[in-house]
């Protein structure tokens, strides 16, 4: 609904709200929230900005293209660099021009970021709403004064990070995990059916990582604790999932796997999955998925050894696991660097596949873990959207 028509017809002046995301899982949360606010408005919203294809299907007509921000490494960002300035400039004209109740910059903060600073600097009347908070009390939280310098409110995942940023004055209501909103279920005998895996058979699961590094440095000390779980668990059967990028050093890093073995891609992900009876996982994302899927783990991760003396001196946090870090204790059993061995990893592991009691207690505390998180109340989406509509001033009926 126009704003002229919402005006003839008496009701509520149409909020406007401007989102600019900078990459594709900027744009799928961005979609998200275009579907919740239209929802919350009754239809009685105008958003435009900056989206991808999610976003697209939404009804968003992008000011340009997200491959033009959608920029990783100093190789492939140095070239780019008068492009970017552009289209900051570009989106920080149209918020002038446009005048939104607010402009939502989310994820990309190489990219939001700066058009945040801009937007202080030439358009101080328009609201700014951050969502989804970059992870500096992890690292480098010193970022957070230049934050509150630069944004006016901040939606944040985590349960524990209002109080971090608040203390720096920056406004900040937490709404929720967004992959908690994205719940489903696998098909774990007809995964066992395609592949030929009894179902009296024990699954372990192998997540490597997504990064070709991850993959050097997790493959072999997962396969060799592979090897030290074979002579304790009869009949162990290994599901790898990989990703298109690594699937070919994943393949020559398993020639020679201690276990029979299926590799599967992302399709088959949720269905492997819900066939394995446990998994080992390099940190990261996948943690929280598998904890989705009821899925007791072991975690561990390495990385070169210059590089983990540089990290491990700027990282302050007590655990690399998002559902630990949560709890404030090791739900999740985690192994860093030199402490991950495959015997430790096959230690842990021999114990959730043989104590159902230790698999069942690190699942329910994952599960109230991902409560923290958003399980099973308002989706984060809405809760978002709710945020936003609050803080322009606009009642959503």
């Amino acid at each position: 609904m126009s704003e002229a028509a919402a005006s003839a017809a008496g009701t509520t002046r149409v909020p406007k709200v401007m989102i600019v995301v900078g990459e594709p899982s900027g744009d799928l949360l961005g979609g998200q929230i275009m579907a919740a606010l239209d929802e919350l408005t009754h239809g009685q919203v105008k958003i435009f900005g900056v989206g991808g294809d999610t976003m697209a299907e939404q009804g968003m007509e992008s000011l340009f293209s997200i491959k033009d921000t959608s920029l990783m490494g100093f190789v492939e960002v140095l070239p780019k660099i008068p492009l970017l300035l552009r289209r900051i400039s570009e989106v920080v004209d149209y918020a002038i021009l446009t005048q939104p109740d607010a402009v939502v910059l989310i994820d990309a903060p190489d990219f939001t970021h700066r058009v945040a600073k801009q937007l202080k600097k030439r358009a101080p009347n328009i609201t700014s709403i951050k969502y989804v908070a970059p992870q500096v009390w992890a690292l480098r939280p010193k970022r957070a004064e230049t934050l509150a310098s630069i944004m006016d409110h901040l939606l944040v995942l985590l349960p524990f990070e209002p109080p971090f940023f608040e203390k720096y004055g920056l406004s900040t209501r937490f709404v929720g995990h967004p992959v908690v909103e994205r719940v489903e279920s696998g098909d774990g005998a007809g995964f066992r059916q395609r592949h030929n895996i009894p179902i009296d058979v024990p699954v372990l699961a192998v997540l490597p990582g997504s990064r070709g590094s991850e993959v050097k440095h997790m493959l072999p000390v997962f396969e060799e604790a592979a090897l030290l779980l074979k002579e304790q668990i009869k009949n162990l059967h290994t599901v790898i999932v990989t990703m298109d990028h690594v699937a070919q050093a994943v393949a020559a890093q398993t020639t020679r796997w201690p276990t029979p073995i299926t590799v599967v891609d992302q399709r088959e992900k949720l269905d492997g999955f819900a066939a394995s009876n446990a998994a080992f996982a390099a940190s990261g994302t996948v943690s929280t998925e598998l904890a989705l899927a009821r899925v007791p783990m072991v975690i561990g991760y390495k990385m070169g050894k210059f590089t983990y003396t540089i990290f491990s001196r700027l990282i302050d946090v007590p655990f690399m696991t998002l559902i630990n870090l949560i709890k404030k204790q090791a739900i999740i059993p985690e192994y860093a660097q030199d402490d991950c061995t495959a015997e430790e990893l096959a230690q842990e592991m021999a114990r959730l596949l043989n104590d159902p009691e230790a698999a069942t207690r690190q699942v329910a505390g994952c599960q109230s873990a991902l409560e923290d998180m958003g399980l099973g109340a308002t989706p984060p989406s809405v809760r978002a959207s709710q945020a936003i509509l609050d803080i322009i001033g606009t009642a959503a009926e």
